[in-house]
């Protein structure tokens, strides 16, 4: 028996607004348009209106990064209810998708910021660039973590597959009678 598909997000029908995984080609277009806006913003201001860069960013978006992966890990042994953890919340799950769906776009926006922040100051040869090259670097990694650990929450937050129908349980859903 083959399960039933479900249809694609942004269809026509019911169904239509249904919510489907990130798409690594909205993170890549959201990541080329803040580096585009970076370049922009640093070429025109860095001189006259910037401040030294500030930790505080870097420090966040490396927090959140952990915090998710750890959510990742935690959550996929729930939901497979491995042995010493408890079963999951349906809603916990449910925030924890569109946790990772912001945050993986948020990351991609602020890597972006931070990759053409850092192509700037890599070009540029001044003392204040090269002063703050390290936090543009670490930037750029810190939300490169950050859409890695949101996407692996978002995939930890997906269901397992079903069994084939010979190890099933007699009392499985799919084979009793009635409608699906």
């Amino acid at each position: 028996m083959t399960q039933a598909r479900s249809p694609r997000p942004g269809g026509t029908g019911p169904d239509r607004s249904r919510m489907g995984p990130t798409r690594i080609s909205t993170l890549v277009v959201a990541g080329l348009a803040a580096a585009a806006v970076a370049w922009l913003l640093i070429s025109t201001l860095y001189y006259d209106y910037l401040p030294d860069l500030p930790w505080l960013p870097v420090v966040t978006l490396a927090t959140l990064a952990v915090l998710e992966a750890y959510a990742a890990v935690n959550t996929r042994g729930r939901i497979e209810r491995r042995p010493g953890r408890e079963p999951v919340n349906p809603l916990l799950v449910a925030r924890f998708v569109v946790l990772a769906k912001a945050s993986s776009l948020a990351g991609a926006i602020f890597a972006g910021f931070y990759a053409g922040l850092t192509g700037w100051l890599f070009v540029e040869r001044t003392d204040a660039a090269m002063d703050d090259r390290p936090i543009a670097g670490a930037g750029l990694l810190a939300g490169l973590a950050l859409v890695a650990a949101a996407l692996w929450l978002e995939r930890s937050c997906r269901v397992p597959e079903q069994e084939d129908d010979e190890d099933r349980e007699p009392g499985d859903r799919e084979n009793r009678p009635g409608p699906r």
